[in-house]
């Protein structure tokens, strides 16, 4: 039987979703976890990884077991043996061949940044005091929603298949002194997002034309391509699957 498992996570004590060497991840505490109250070897197969410092209020993963959980008490149990940064939301069964990774069809991610210093969200918001263009921000979200090639925003040597992504949503908005990108696609590459956001800002600031904007784009080099924006501003959002949405 194949359950899946949607849970949030505060990402500021992990080194990411996915099991590494020497340091303490979101799939090993739940791996644990999980192991030890089923009592079986459980392996959890993630929806993604998430770098280290990233959070995400909506995140699934999925495991297999040859026998019924009840799910009510499971969730009760697993939640009160979790450290207080990871809360599973729900149990889900699933056919066997529905896949928390390859299952997917859309992804959808926001960074948060505060423009001045808020001590109440200094571990979920990158602190930015540069005056930024909200126009000229979102005119390159514009750019953005028209390209399908994002090796310039990718990390290198990474093993990715193809740089080819289809985004779907772009922009920003502003929420008193914050301001919030929200992006939406198929699949998205990694780092991409923080390198995405940290290239607008160098559009917002005025450092870079939309212009260059595009020509960056297009040169598929990520040298080109702006700074990282630190990863605690980032929030995995929401997970999309036809057979559950």
């Amino acid at each position: 039987m194949r359950y899946f498992v949607e849970l949030s996570y505060n990402g500021t004590s992990y080194h990411g979703w996915q099991i590494q060497p020497n340091a303490i991840t979101v799939q090993e505490i739940l791996n644990k976890s999980f192991s030890l109250l089923l009592k079986t070897n459980i392996e959890l197969v993630g929806c993604g990884r998430t770098d280290t410092g990233v959070h995400a209020r909506q995140y699934y993963a999925h495991f297999d077991i040859e026998t019924n959980i009840e799910v009510v008490e499971l969730k009760r149990k697993i939640n009160n043996m979790l450290p207080n940064d990871i809360y599973i939301i729900d149990f889900i069964e699933v056919n066997n061949d529905l896949h928390a990774r390859f299952s997917a069809i859309s992804r959808s991610y926001s960074y948060y940044i505060d423009t001045v210093k808020n001590p109440f969200s200094n571990e979920f918001a990158w602190h930015c005091e540069y005056p930024l263009n909200l126009e000229l921000m979102n005119n390159a979200c514009k750019i953005l929603l028209s390209k399908e090639d994002f090796a310039c925003f990718s990390k290198s040597n990474t093993d990715n298949h193809t740089t080819l992504c289809n985004v779907t949503r772009a922009e920003w908005t502003v929420n008193g002194s914050q301001y919030v990108f929200n992006i939406s696609a198929n699949r998205f590459l990694r780092n991409m997002v923080r390198a995405i956001v940290g290239t607008i800002i160098d559009v917002g600031r005025g450092r870079i034309s939309l212009g260059d904007f595009d020509l960056i784009i297009e040169s598929k080099n990520r040298q080109k391509a702006g700074f990282s924006v630190p990863a605690k501003g980032l929030f995995l959002e929401k997970i999309i699957y036809p057979e559950l949405n």
